[in-house]
């Protein structure tokens, strides 16, 4: 199997490195610099379950893509803002047989998927790891969580997911197919919207929001506000689930925070209208009412307002 990996950041290039130690036929679609830089030095990945590093990774970018012909399956990691973008570069390498693995965060990317491949084209996929991109272009993995869970999303058990698991066995980091992957997808929305929400209005850790008066009353309002609308659009999260995510968001000394935060620290783009302005979006078109989830998306997108204006 062929599999193209869209960009070689901390997510997408961390699960192609780790599929490509395992002796799986790996090609990166980069930018021309990130190109030469991973000829130069090679992939390298640290990480506390092992560090590794793939000296000549297979690479390609977008003006020679056509040429690559279609891939087998093309996993696709890219941020929310850049999928416009990414969905014309990759577009040469979708051919009548290739699968389409998006393992982005909320719901909105599947139509624009759908409109641009076509919905047969698509599956459902989700991951979780902690990993950033430094500034010599080394990935760090910051703990040991990395999975990465795939699969139609009619709940079906396809010959294309049969042999993305095969691909997966044997590599170091958990992947699983599910029959529930839409449904898994919507669990992780519930649960990183309200992470992402009250860490980033309220400026702090969840050990810190915890302690604050009134803070603990706060993250369960909003993770029950993003509950409801997963419930109202079929998909509400299973008890085992809700129950596990309301007691990591309300752990007191909790240093956990969204990653979304730690972008707007550093003054970077953040998801706004893709992890929180769709879920709303989504509740209003069932009635469902997210007062909480308003404030925070008002001050998500006063930020991106302030930043697009001071760079001006």
């Amino acid at each position: 199997m062929r599999i193209l990996v869209v960009g070689a950041g901390a997510t997408g290039g961390y699960f192609g490195a780790r599929l490509a130690e395992a002796g799986r036929d790996v090609t990166f679609l980069v930018r021309p610099a990130r190109a030469e830089a991973l000829a130069a030095r090679g992939l390298r990945v640290l990480s506390p379950v092992g560090d590794l590093t793939i000296d000549a990774p297979q690479t390609v970018t977008a003006d020679r893509l056509a040429a690559a012909g279609p891939f087998d399956c093309v996993l696709l990691s890219a941020k929310a803002y850049d999928l416009d973008g990414a969905l014309a570069d990759v577009a040469p390498a979708v051919g009548p047989g290739t699968a389409v693995l998006p393992i982005l965060n909320g719901m909105r990317h599947l139509d624009r998927l759908d409109a641009a491949f076509g919905a047969d084209k698509v599956l459902g996929g989700s991951c979780s790891i902690v990993a950033t991109l430094t500034t010599a272009g080394e990935i760090r993995q910051m703990t040991e969580l990395h999975t990465l869970t795939y699969g139609e999303r009619d709940g079906s058990r396809s010959e294309r997911v049969a042999a993305i698991e095969a691909q997966m066995d044997g590599v170091r980091f958990q992947a699983r197919a599910s029959d529930k992957i839409l449904l898994e997808m919507w669990e992780k929305w519930v649960f990183l919207a309200t992470l992402a929400g009250a860490t980033t209005l309220m400026r702090g850790a969840i050990g810190d929001i915890v302690a604050a008066p009134g803070g603990k009353a706060f993250i369960e309002g909003l993770l029950d506000e993003c509950q409801a609308v997963a419930v109202a659009k079929g998909y509400g999260s299973r008890e085992k689930v809700l129950a596990g995510a309301r007691k990591i968001l309300t752990t007191e000394g909790s240093a956990m925070t969204a990653s979304m935060l730690r972008d707007i620290e550093g003054g970077a783009r953040i998801e706004a209208d893709h992890i929180v302005g769709d879920l709303i979006e989504r509740g209003r078109a069932e009635g469902v009412e997210t007062p909480l989830l308003a404030r925070v998306f008002t001050h998500l997108k006063t930020y991106e307002n302030r930043r697009a204006r001071e760079a001006a």
